[in-house]
């Protein structure tokens, strides 16, 4: 969005009036140039657009950006905000965050995995576009669970910090585990993190799964992360049963 884009069509009646110093010292923090706008009585529908994508990409929530725009109004012209102004900020707060949500990977950006959402999708497109029967014989959920179990509680390695550090923590041990992981499925195979320590991947149901199970339990038994469990669950018949096995093996 641009000043230059358009002017807006609705003239306050102060036109031309001019914002003085002291006014521009109490409006709130990213609203001069509406406050401008409002003061010369040009149309501040330009300004409220840019003003809304900036603050949406500042992290401002709509009820910030609005209440901002209200006081600002209130301070230059003594009354509410036009509702052509409210609009215009509205929209383009809008619009900047769905631009923001739209580029978000389907990875988690600590560990590179999927995320649970991704996952889902991607295993009811499979009911999607093949019968359920062929999706149930087709394809299957390899999970990956690591300690703490209650028989082999899980024991940081040497140097790793606890407490504040514990979420890093829990990421690069998820990071091993999928790096691990996609040494044995190397191909199309999704493979999500559903849950602290646990991975499901959506792999491909041949005479080939069972080998590559028992290589990963192989390798995880001697690496870092020791004591981790590994088993096949089979596809349900219907892409509902789906949805609650994965609910199912998302809690820990």
């Amino acid at each position: 969005m641009t000043w230059g884009r358009r002017r807006g069509t609705t003239a306050d009646s102060e036109a031309g009036r001019g914002l003085s110093s002291e006014l521009q010292a109490v409006l709130p923090p990213r609203f001069e140039a509406v406050g401008e706008a409002l003061a010369s009585g040009s149309g501040s529908e330009v300004a409220c657009e840019v003003t809304g994508a900036a603050l949406a990409r500042e992290g401002w929530s709509l009820a910030e950006a609005l209440d901002g725009l209200s006081s600002t109004t209130r301070t230059v012209l003594g009354r509410e905000p036009e509702h052509t102004a409210t609009r215009a900020l509205a929209v383009a707060w809008s619009e900047a965050m769905l631009g923001y949500l739209h580029g978000l990977s389907c990875e988690d950006p600590l560990t590179g995995l999927a995320s649970l959402a991704h996952l889902r999708t991607e295993i009811s497109g499979l009911y999607r576009s093949e019968p359920p029967s062929v999706a149930r014989d087709s394809h299957a959920l390899v999970v990956v669970a690591a300690p703490p179990w209650p028989d082999a509680p899980y024991e940081p390695a040497a140097g790793t910090e606890t407490g504040g550090g514990e979420v890093l923590a829990r990421a690069m041990r998820a990071a091993q585990l999928g790096a691990t992981t996609r040494t044995v499925f190397s191909g199309p195979e999704t493979i999500g993190h559903v849950a602290p320590g646990r991975l499901v991947v959506l792999a491909g149901r041949d005479d080939r799964i069972g080998r590559r199970v028992g290589l990963l339990r192989t390798m995880l038994d001697t690496s870092t992360v020791q004591h981790t469990r590994v088993w096949i669950e089979g596809l349900p018949d219907t892409d509902d049963g789906a949805a609650a096995l994965l609910d199912e093996l998302a809690r820990v």
